[in-house]
């Protein structure tokens, strides 16, 4: 079979790696023959000559820098790095049933989204972009969401920092792109159930849209506004970071793709 993508050989750096969508990445990039450095705070369960696991706190400068060390240790240099880390809680803004209880927004859930799903884009875009800067090539990848741009409710701060993270897509593409370096983005839709799905999730989504637990489950499902009739698969999401990683997609940059089967809210 042609390698249509040639994206063997280069090493890039996957957020988030160990689990749901991140991990789909990783599984894509090594069948590509990618080096992968997957820096996440959970272990991964995947081995491969080819991966290098870096326990790695996304929020932390210090854990960041001293990971991007370990991988140019390891492989020598960087060409990509794919933002996957990213964490929701759902919470109301205003909860008239219960003000200041357990599923209304508070600093400490707001401080929490925002440093891993914003401050944590920027501490890696930035370590890694500063040796893509160096060598004049390479690609950054942020993962955003659909939510990112319709909102979603009880999602409000994640909805709100997946928004940024295309604002910063557009923004370092405009900036990056003297250096060669490309910055695009992918939104992924409805996608099937992995395991960050949790119970805790679950009810906290729940609670914040007025329905139960069972009735969520139910609305998964539904496929009424998605025009292609199903939930999207984590290797569909993979399969355009690899395209996106390889010089068949060198003329885009600074713009963010919905993988979400045509999803809309009309």
């Amino acid at each position: 079979m042609t390698d249509w993508l040639k994206i063997g050989g280069k090493t890039v750096v996957v957020t988030g790696g160990s689990s749901g969508i991140g991990k789909s990445i990783v599984e894509s990039l090594l069948e590509q023959k990618v080096n992968v450095a997957n820096f996440d705070i959970s272990d991964s369960d995947l081995t491969h000559e080819q991966l290098l696991f870096v326990k790695v706190d996304v929020t932390s400068r210090q854990e960041v820098e001293a990971g991007v060390e370990k991988v140019l240790e390891k492989f020598g240099t960087i060409d990509g790095l794919v933002n996957n880390a990213g964490i929701n809680i759902p919470r109301l803004l205003v909860d008239k049933k219960d003000p200041h209880g357990q599923y209304e927004l508070s600093d400490e859930v707001f401080d929490k989204i925002t440093a891993i799903n914003q401050k944590g884009l920027y501490l890696m875009s930035q370590a890694v972009g500063r040796v893509l800067v160096e060598k004049e090539a390479g690609v950054i990848i942020n993962m955003s969401s659909e939510s990112g741009i319709e909102g979603s409710e009880g999602q409000s701060p994640y909805a709100a920092t997946k928004a940024a993270v295309n604002s910063y897509t557009r923004s370092w593409a405009k900036e990056l792109g003297k250096s060669n370096i490309r910055v695009v983005g992918i939104a992924p839709g409805i996608m099937e159930e992995t395991g960050l799905r949790t119970l805790a999730y679950e009810e906290a989504l729940a609670y914040t849209r007025g329905i139960s637990v069972d009735q969520l489950r139910a609305g998964y499902s539904k496929t009424s506004t998605i025009p292609l009739g199903r939930s999207g698969k984590l290797n569909e999401v993979a399969d355009l970071v690899c395209y996106y990683l390889s010089d068949r997609a060198s003329y885009i940059t600074g713009v963010t793709t919905n993988v979400a089967g045509g999803k809309t809210r009309g």
